[in-house]
């Protein structure tokens, strides 16, 4: 039986990121424990000490609050890694995407490889993030084993957006992730409701929270570690990842079937 084309496509990048993996797994667990050390357990005990803090956020330790969101936030950071300039670098100076699409790999075969690889990459970010959250108590929950598939859909919806985006891109115009970086990731992060409930946001900020994908991931882990997730809201925000994932697919697959086969 002949391996599916599109696995071959994910044997293709594994066969790099084995030479790598140990330093981004690495780099996957200190950098979560180190953000839920500084701001769970630092800014925490000023939110503890503030009378009314902690029940903005639900009643919970703030650590508690910020390490689903860190995880999804983490994913989203991931996403974008993942999907900019490896994208690029394979549509331009490697060329990857070029012998793929000769060696004859479809480009259905080759977008669905690359979304298998990306699902790769945010399980072990996941993963990695998930072992620094139980090294805080308060964080500690049996919600965290859903949390991580939750995670990786957050950030396959930012993926195949992304790397439809990235596709478009040429050379010479890769400035266009500095702008993506300033003016949608790092806003998603800090107004996203990682660190504070949306619901502290202006009126009209707080509309573009819930049209985002980090919102309704950030809110589904959220929801799942805490135990506060109800059926119909748990739904609502999978839902709206799928909607994101689909679309940014079949974005994905235009766009890389017009730059591979023009």
């Amino acid at each position: 039986m002949t391996t599916p084309a599109s696995f071959r496509v994910v044997e293709g990048h594994w066969a790099w990121y084995r030479h790598v993996w140990r330093g981004s797994v690495l780099t996957g667990f200190l950098q979560p424990l180190l953000f839920l050390a500084g701001m769970g357990l630092g800014v925490g005990s000023l939110v503890s000490a503030n009378d009314g803090g902690e029940a903005i956020l639900g009643g919970v330790p703030y650590v508690s609050f910020i390490a689903p969101g860190l995880l999804v936030a983490t994913a989203m950071m991931t996403a974008s890694g993942e999907a900019t300039w490896p994208v690029l670098d394979n549509f331009t100076w490697q060329r990857g995407y070029e012998r793929m699409i000769t060696a004859p790999i479809s480009v259905r075969s080759i977008v669905a490889g690359q979304i298998y690889w990306w699902a790769i990459r945010l399980t072990l970010m996941a993963f990695a993030v998930t072992a620094a959250m139980l090294l805080f108590r308060d964080a500690r929950s049996w919600g965290m084993i859903p949390a991580i598939p939750a995670a990786v859909l957050t950030g396959l919806a930012f993926a195949t957006t992304i790397g439809a985006f990235s596709a478009a891109q040429q050379a010479g115009s890769a400035g266009a992730f500095a702008v993506l970086t300033r003016f949608v990731i790092t806003p998603l992060f800090l107004f996203g409701g990682v660190f504070y409930p949306v619901s502290q946001l202006p009126g009209w900020l707080r509309v573009v929270a819930y049209a985002t994908p980090l919102y309704h991931g950030v809110e589904l882990c959220r929801g799942l570690t805490l135990h506060t997730l109800g059926a119909a809201a748990a739904l609502t925000h999978v839902a709206v990842l799928v909607v994101y994932v689909v679309v940014g697919t079949l974005l994905c697959l235009r766009i890389f079937g017009r730059r591979l086969l023009s």
